[in-house]
């Protein structure tokens, strides 16, 4: 078979836990079908490092504006690339499989294919379904009602949808009984991240957070946290993983705190760097708003370390929590709150990495890349037997 993987970013170029799965999952169908991943440029004159084919369709550079919310023009750009681009080669794909956010793409493969009457079938990820309120309290009152409904009409087109978390499997079937959508379980590729698993965590205790410095990551919440619980545990360091333009935020407050010895703002880094530390860390500190898995939650239980995650209606990683079992969910990002949560997940010692460690062991298989791949490549079978409902 002949797929497209239509992603803006491209891992490592770009990290994140979507960024990993289209990677992972282009590795891994290259392996036994043709895959041409359809991206943004993100890399010099020498092209990417990648065992199959890659199309730039849209020029690289920043995705977010300096308030930390996605910039408009990129995503309109590559929408434009990947609608040019398929509507030149779309009928030589058997599947074309995409995210759905940034909705431009989205709406650019559909109308190609209808417009080639390509016999693709379009493949859909739904990481995160926004309500209404969501929406407003992101673009405002007419940008949300926009956005919300450009959403609501990208609902219509997908061929299949595979999502990975059962708050957005709920919010599909209820907005469309008849969808065609199926929840998968795992994300994780235990051969990237070849870093052995402890029951010990390192001594002074070590606070360990990793991801992008955007708004919904919540990411200056930390050092109040970390002030906060060094009332109990002095000694308790902290290192913070990542970049973007919640960064300079997070180190005032790192100087304001006088935390300049505790705090350390590690940067972006190797993926390996990161799990050295998550491995020895007392507990990962995730305290984002917004997720649509929590990738990072299932590779710091891998190595044994639990995470703290914060409740919210947008927040799935709070499903890969078990309460005290591989980790805590923190009621609200009260700095307050967190710091607790911090000290319950210290004095858990290596009680509590044992049982976040057996928490993974018991979940292993469901919780590979290789699990949801044996179903996404089974629905690309099945697919091309059906009409295309997208496009009928």
């Amino acid at each position: 078979m002949k797929v497209a993987i239509v992603y803006d970013c491209l891992f490592p170029n770009t990290l994140g836990g979507a960024e990993r799965w289209y990677r992972n999952l282009a590795e891994r169908l290259d392996r036994t079908h043709s895959v041409t991943f359809v991206t943004r440029r993100q890399w010099g004159e020498e092209g990417p490092e990648t065992p199959f084919e890659t199309i730039a369709v849209a020029p690289g550079g920043g995705l977010y504006t300096s308030s930390g919310r996605r910039s408009i023009r990129p995503p309109i750009r590559f929408g434009i690339g990947v609608f040019i681009h398929l509507l030149r080669h779309g009928r030589r794909y058997d599947a074309v499989h995409t995210a759905s956010f940034p909705f431009f793409s989205l709406l650019g493969a559909a109308l190609a294919l209808k417009l080639t009457r390509s016999k693709a079938r379009l493949v859909v990820d739904w990481w995160e379904l926004w309500t209404l309120k969501y929406w407003r309290s992101y673009l405002g009152s007419l940008g949300g009602r926009i956005g919300y409904a450009i959403q609501s009409f990208c609902m219509r087109l997908p061929d299949k949808s595979f999502t990975f978390s059962r708050l957005v499997e709920s919010r599909i079937r209820e907005k469309r009984p008849g969808a065609q959508i199926e929840r998968l379980t795992g994300a994780y590729s235990a051969d990237s991240i070849p870093v052995e698993a402890s029951l010990r965590p390192i001594e002074p205790p070590l606070v360990v957070a990793a991801g992008r410095h955007i708004p919904e990551k919540r990411v200056p919440a930390i050092p109040p946290a970390i002030a906060i619980a060094r009332e109990e545990v002095p000694a308790l360091r902290c290192e913070i993983f990542g970049d973007g333009p919640e960064t300079q935020t997070t180190s005032a407050r790192i100087r304001e705190l006088g935390l300049g010895k505790a705090v350390a703002m590690r940067g972006r880094v190797e993926s390996d760097e990161v799990m050295r530390s998550i491995s020895k860390a007392s507990c990962l500190l995730h305290p984002s708003l917004r997720e649509g898995y929590g990738l990072v939650v299932v590779e710091a239980a891998s190595v044994g370390t639990p995470s703290i995650v914060v409740r919210g209606r947008e927040n799935a990683a709070s499903e890969l929590i078990e309460e005290g079992v591989n980790g805590f969910v923190a009621e609200s990002p009260q700095p307050e709150v967190l710091a607790r949560a911090v000290v319950k997940a210290i004095d858990g010692g290596e009680a509590l990495r044992a049982s976040t460690l057996d928490w993974y062991q018991r979940r292993r298989d469901e919780l590979s890349i290789e699990s949801s791949l044996a179903v996404v490549e089974a629905s690309y079978s099945e697919l091309r037997a059906e009409p295309a409902m997208a496009r009928s």
